[in-house]
């Protein structure tokens, strides 16, 4: 009796883990196809002014913070 449980906990572990990575696996195609969807069909431009955009962005900020700082001390 006892074996014949653990033999069923084991066959129901293993369906379980087969469907966990079985849906985590789908899970990775369906975000990679979607990444080269959206790679494919993205504007190249827009995304690199956009990039430069925000570093410089950024740049200025951070300057701002360090000009701030040292004209308090």
């Amino acid at each position: 009796m006892g074996g014949e449980l653990l033999a069923q906990g084991v066959e129901l572990m293993l369906f379980g883990m087969g469907v966990v990575l079985s849906f985590l696996g789908l899970l990775v195609i369906a975000i990679s196809l979607m990444s080269r969807l959206l790679r494919r069909h993205s504007p190249k431009s827009a995304a690199v002014a956009h990039g430069a955009n925000v570093e410089s962005t950024r740049s200025a900020i951070i300057a701002a913070a360090i000009h701030r700082y040292r004209s308090k001390s």
